[in-house]
């Protein structure tokens, strides 16, 4: 699209991650969620923008290092999210990926604090953007729904 001054207009590229953390003995702690510092409030996927000259995937890997301070294994790519409407700030578009990592998260730049639900216990009604939808086909991939 192009806008009024001319220039070439595209959706925002964003990477969200399904993050699954695991003790040091490969037990299953739960998925790692944000509360997030800055409008929309509420409880979020950790994720961000990808960089110009970035790969999606790098994006992903340091953004979660910067939301929750983990080094994440990416597993797979859950899918690519492009409603318009996922973001009233603006249309942007997520690559989500499920990720694997160990440790113990801590909140930093965009993260106000830091939630861990076991699957059971997600509460969807607190997820902002599309990350309700995003959980519920994370949910069906992993065969819980």
């Amino acid at each position: 699209m192009i806008n009024k001054n001319n220039t070439i207009q595209t959706p925002l590229l964003a990477t969200d991650g399904i993050i699954k953390l695991y003790d040091k003995n490969e037990n299953f702690i739960g998925i790692v969620f944000i509360t997030r510092k800055n409008p929309p409030l509420g409880l979020a996927l950790p994720g961000g923008f990808v960089d110009i000259g970035e790969k999606v995937e790098d994006a992903l890997k340091r953004e979660m290092k910067e939301e929750v301070s983990l080094d994440v294994t990416i597993q797979k790519l859950l899918g690519v999210y492009s409603d318009p409407k996922r973001d009233n700030r603006f249309h942007c578009v997520s690559c989500t990926y499920i990720c694997k990592a160990y440790g113990k998260p801590i909140a930093a730049d965009d993260a106000k604090s830091i939630e861990i639900y076991n699957l059971d216990e997600i509460p969807f009604d607190k997820l902002v953007f599309d990350h309700k939808q995003i959980i519920k086909d994370f949910l069906k991939k992993e065969g819980c729904i």
